[in-house]
Protein backbone atom coordinates (compact mmCIF):
# COMPACT_ATOMS: atom_id res chain seq x y z
CA UNK A 1 0.00 0.00 0.00
CA UNK A 2 1.81 3.48 -1.11
CA UNK A 3 1.10 6.50 1.38
CA UNK A 4 -1.50 8.32 -0.95
CA UNK A 5 -3.46 5.47 -0.02
CA UNK A 6 -2.42 5.15 3.57
CA UNK A 7 -3.15 8.92 3.92
CA UNK A 8 -6.84 8.58 2.01
CA UNK A 9 -7.54 5.43 4.29
CA UNK A 10 -6.62 7.58 7.66
CA UNK A 11 -8.75 9.89 6.18
CA UNK A 12 -11.79 8.22 5.41
CA UNK A 13 -11.45 6.63 8.84
CA UNK A 14 -11.60 10.24 10.63
CA UNK A 15 -14.43 10.83 8.52
CA UNK A 16 -16.07 8.00 9.88
CA UNK A 17 -15.21 9.23 13.40
CA UNK A 18 -13.24 6.32 13.81
CA UNK A 19 -10.49 8.62 14.70
CA UNK A 20 -10.23 12.06 16.81
CA UNK A 21 -8.67 15.30 15.17
CA UNK A 22 -5.64 14.54 17.26
CA UNK A 23 -5.18 10.98 16.20
CA UNK A 24 -5.58 11.40 12.71
CA UNK A 25 -3.02 14.27 12.63
CA UNK A 26 -1.05 12.22 14.61
CA UNK A 27 -1.18 9.22 12.52
CA UNK A 28 -0.44 11.60 9.61
CA UNK A 29 2.31 12.97 10.48
CA UNK A 30 3.84 9.64 11.46
CA UNK A 31 2.82 8.19 8.13
CA UNK A 32 4.53 11.52 6.39
CA UNK A 33 7.63 11.74 8.68
CA UNK A 34 9.14 8.41 7.87
CA UNK A 35 8.84 9.34 3.72
CA UNK A 36 11.36 12.23 4.01
CA UNK A 37 14.64 10.46 4.67
CA UNK A 38 17.04 12.84 2.97
CA UNK A 39 16.44 15.78 5.56
CA UNK A 40 17.25 14.86 9.61
CA UNK A 41 15.05 15.68 11.73
CA UNK A 42 16.24 18.62 13.58
CA UNK A 43 13.49 19.40 16.25
CA UNK A 44 14.71 16.62 18.73
CA UNK A 45 17.94 18.75 19.53
CA UNK A 46 20.65 16.12 18.22
CA UNK A 47 22.75 16.89 15.79
CA UNK A 48 22.27 14.77 12.95
CA UNK A 49 26.20 14.80 12.10
CA UNK A 50 27.54 12.75 15.12
CA UNK A 51 24.63 10.27 14.90
CA UNK A 52 25.79 6.78 15.13
CA UNK A 53 24.36 5.87 11.45
CA UNK A 54 26.78 8.58 9.95
CA UNK A 55 29.49 7.44 11.98
CA UNK A 56 29.07 4.16 10.36
CA UNK A 57 28.94 6.00 6.93
CA UNK A 58 31.83 7.67 7.32
CA UNK A 59 34.00 4.57 8.33
CA UNK A 60 32.90 3.05 5.49
CA UNK A 61 33.55 5.93 3.51
CA UNK A 62 37.30 6.25 5.25
CA UNK A 63 38.38 2.63 4.21
CA UNK A 64 41.30 2.05 1.72
CA UNK A 65 43.46 -0.54 0.70
CA UNK A 66 46.60 -0.28 2.34
CA UNK A 67 49.89 0.34 -0.22
CA UNK A 68 51.99 0.30 2.60
CA UNK A 69 51.03 -2.80 4.85
CA UNK A 70 49.97 -5.22 2.05
CA UNK A 71 50.86 -9.05 1.27
CA UNK A 72 48.42 -9.45 -1.23
CA UNK A 73 45.73 -6.57 -1.56
CA UNK A 74 45.87 -4.45 0.92
CA UNK A 75 42.50 -5.31 2.27
CA UNK A 76 44.11 -5.82 6.23
CA UNK A 77 46.62 -3.36 5.95
CA UNK A 78 43.36 -0.56 5.28
CA UNK A 79 41.21 -2.57 7.71
CA UNK A 80 43.77 -2.35 10.48
CA UNK A 81 44.02 1.22 10.04
CA UNK A 82 40.32 2.45 9.72
CA UNK A 83 39.61 0.01 12.75
CA UNK A 84 42.73 1.05 14.63
CA UNK A 85 43.89 -2.30 15.42
CA UNK A 86 46.79 -4.34 13.81
CA UNK A 87 47.09 -5.46 10.43
CA UNK A 88 48.20 -9.02 11.66
CA UNK A 89 44.98 -9.63 13.34
CA UNK A 90 42.98 -8.88 10.61
CA UNK A 91 44.60 -11.26 8.71
CA UNK A 92 44.15 -13.99 11.29
CA UNK A 93 40.25 -13.32 11.36
CA UNK A 94 40.47 -13.83 7.68
CA UNK A 95 42.61 -17.06 7.83
CA UNK A 96 40.35 -18.22 10.55
CA UNK A 97 36.80 -17.88 8.98
CA UNK A 98 38.60 -19.45 5.86
CA UNK A 99 39.29 -22.57 7.48
CA UNK A 100 36.35 -23.02 9.68
CA UNK A 101 33.30 -21.26 7.69
CA UNK A 102 35.30 -21.40 4.35
CA UNK A 103 33.81 -18.00 2.88
CA UNK A 104 37.27 -15.61 4.52
CA UNK A 105 38.82 -15.57 1.04
CA UNK A 106 35.65 -14.58 -0.75
CA UNK A 107 34.90 -11.52 1.85
CA UNK A 108 38.41 -10.66 0.91
CA UNK A 109 38.42 -10.53 -2.78
CA UNK A 110 35.26 -9.20 -2.41
CA UNK A 111 36.89 -6.25 -0.56
CA UNK A 112 40.12 -6.14 -2.83
CA UNK A 113 37.19 -5.45 -5.72
CA UNK A 114 35.30 -2.70 -3.96
CA UNK A 115 37.37 -1.08 -1.49
CA UNK A 116 39.35 1.62 -3.73
CA UNK A 117 42.72 1.76 -3.51
CA UNK A 118 44.70 3.90 -0.49
CA UNK A 119 45.80 7.50 -2.93
CA UNK A 120 48.94 8.11 -2.27
CA UNK A 121 49.37 11.48 -0.89
CA UNK A 122 47.60 10.36 1.97
CA UNK A 123 49.51 9.98 5.45
CA UNK A 124 48.65 8.29 8.64
CA UNK A 125 47.81 11.58 10.39
CA UNK A 126 45.56 12.74 7.73
CA UNK A 127 44.02 9.11 7.45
Amino acid sequence: MNVSEEIKRLHDLHLAGALSDAEFAQAKAKLLGGINLDKPDTSSGADPASSPTNDLVQEFNRLRRSRNDRWLGGVCGGLGRASGMEAWIWRLVFVLFTLTFGFGVVIYLLLWIFVPDEEIGITKNEY
